[in-house]
């Protein structure tokens, strides 16, 4: 099967975090340049969050605005900003999240430099964050986190660590508990970066340096790749109305250096 990527965006740096709202409005953050964004259906781009490095991840809140990581977790409506978590350490911050049924905001941290070199890395944690300065660490041991996801009846939790190479899988009880780590599948090329899970249980994930999205079918094998015209492939999610838009976004460009980070859309099955 052939698909076709389209670029919709593109002149950015390291995107990520995209999330595509109920009016089809697709969020967006530029890690290394600054700031959150909101591409509207028309292709107009307006500007959610001015100057904000470093967000790796974007959630809607169902009260309107985008709870969005960084030096902290908060929530973003109309110009005000609410903390909802930090780092009582003050040391590092967090990189990409998401949201299980009940609205609780996963969220990865992040205590070493995401661009330094790996020698040295100190791992982090995965958060969940259930109110206002009300987190539970579920576990530590990610030595760079990434995209975050559940399986389709919420009872796995998968989360990329790209500095290890792999994905990693827990199950989740009832009460929210994680438990029987296990590796649920290494990625190449490249390495895992942003992930979306799908309506059958297969796991969509950026391969940041290896210039594709990799589906991976509910055990962990490879069930195809789509060759995106980047290297540096960050991140990924669905939209549309039936959920069959898929968006990708980069922080390169392959057909053309200066189109630099890019939002790139196709439909899938």
């Amino acid at each position: 099967m052939v698909v076709r990527l389209r670029r919709i965006a593109s002149g950015y740096g390291l995107l990520e975090g995209p999330r595509v709202d109920a009016q089809g409005n697709l969020h967006f953050a530029d890690v290394t340049n600054g700031g959150v964004y909101r591409r509207a259906a028309d292709g107009s781009v307006t500007t959610v969050v001015a100057k904000r490095r470093g967000v790796g991840g974007i959630a809607l809140h169902a009260d309107g605005g985008l709870v969005i990581s960084g030096r902290d977790v908060c929530h973003v409506r109309d110009g005000t900003t609410r903390i909802l978590f930090e780092r009582p350490d003050g040391v590092g911050g967090f990189n990409d999240l998401f949201t299980d049924a009940e609205g609780r905001v996963y969220a990865g941290a992040l205590r070493s430099n995401p661009f330094g070199e790996d020698a040295g890395r100190s791992a982090g944690e995965l958060y969940r964050i259930e109110g206002e300065n009300m987190a539970v660490e579920l576990y530590g041991d990610v030595r760079l986190s990434n995209g975050i996801g559940f399986s389709p009846d919420g009872r796995i939790l998968y989360h990329s660590d790209t500095a290890a190479g792999h994905i990693i899988a827990h199950d989740v009880a009832e009460d929210g508990a994680v438990s029987g780590r296990r590796v649920f599948t290494r990625v190449a090329p490249g390495a895992p970066d942003g992930l979306a899970v799908d309506e059958a249980g297969a796991v969509w994930v950026a391969c940041y340096g290896g210039g594709c999205v990799a589906r991976y079918a509910p055990g962990g094998r490879l069930d195809r790749r789509l060759e995106v015209p980047a290297r540096r492939v960050a991140s990924l999610c669905f939209g549309g109305s039936d959920r069959r838009d898929l968006y990708v976004v980069t922080a390169d460009s392959t057909d053309d250096a200066n189109l630099a980070g890019s939002i790139l859309a196709t439909r899938v099955e």
